[in-house]
């Protein structure tokens, strides 16, 4: 089987490239899903049976006033790649969701974001499902990982820096392992057929605010740094961000059979990974 990795240079796809050495893995420079004729040329040419789109546009701020890259990239990218091929995988966000909920939310529930970056990553979901007929999307969140840019990496970097930090304390989800997303990713790619098709959630189990996700990284960092808790209106952004994204990932589990691990383990595990 032929497997494109599209955004092969991010945490997600960086692990996937790790896990699949044999798949074709493009960044923008390589592959600009943007761009139909591109797509379908590059489709026919490397003869891509599967396709795992990591890619995105994922600067949430800034989609708020550059609404048009972030449609070709989050709505018009997904299109391209799965009316070229008709299986693949594309990942999503828990932004896809207000947040105004205590409950995590199931696949089923109604998807309504509060941001131009939850807003095209929604469309972008539909046009998946819309033209591959065998396909999946995985809606995860916070994600972490020893590659690239990410709030794991920053809050490192921060508290080596500072005594204290101000993080936010009122906003809810759970981290995600980028490397046991890519191993589910990999483990779900043979089973994937139209009748299992459709919307799966996946993050690590449990959940905590951004300022316990901090709190939590300075201790099995050993990093001798405060973690003060601040609340969202003391951290103005552009963009409105949901206040609860925790996602239920019961149908994940259920459909493909296997087991998540604790977000507080993943983090562990990927501190050590870092140390290497």
């Amino acid at each position: 089987m032929n497997i494109l990795i599209t955004g092969a240079n991010g945490q997600l796809g960086t692990e996937l490239t790790n896990l699949l050495p044999n798949a074709i893995a493009t960044g923008s420079k390589d592959l600009d899903i943007t761009n139909r004729r591109h797509v379908t040329d590059f489709i026919k040419k490397y003869k891509i049976d599967f396709i795992i789109n990591c890619a995105a546009y994922t600067n949430v701020e800034k989609a708020e006033t550059d609404v048009l890259n972030a449609v070709k990239v989050n709505v018009y990218g997904p299109k391209f790649l799965a009316q070229s091929c008709q299986k693949m995988i594309h990942i999503s966000t828990d932004y896809v969701f207000d947040g105004e909920t205590n409950i995590p939310y199931k696949t089923t529930d109604i998807a309504k974001p509060v941001s131009v970056y939850g807003h095209t990553k929604l469309l972008g979901e539909r046009e998946v499902l819309r033209y591959a007929h065998e396909s999946v999307v995985i809606r995860t969140s916070w994600l972490f990982s020893q590659y690239g840019k990410n709030f794991f990496k920053t809050m490192q970097k921060l508290g080596r820096e500072h005594q204290e930090i101000s993080v936010v304390g009122d906003q809810y989800g759970c981290p995600t392992y980028a490397a046991d997303l890519a191993s589910v990713i990999v483990e779900i790619i043979p089973q994937i057929n139209e009748s299992n098709s459709g919307i799966y959630h996946f993050s690590n189990k449990g959940k905590c605010s951004w300022a316990q996700f901090a709190t939590e990284i300075m201790k099995q960092s050993n990093i001798d740094c405060a973690v003060k808790f601040i609340p969202t209106k003391e951290y103005p952004t552009i963009a409105k961000r949901p206040m609860y994204s925790v996602l239920d990932k019961t149908k994940i589990t259920e459909t493909f059979g296997f087991k998540i691990p604790d977000w507080q383990d993943a983090l562990a595990r990927c501190i050590t990974s870092n140390v290497r």
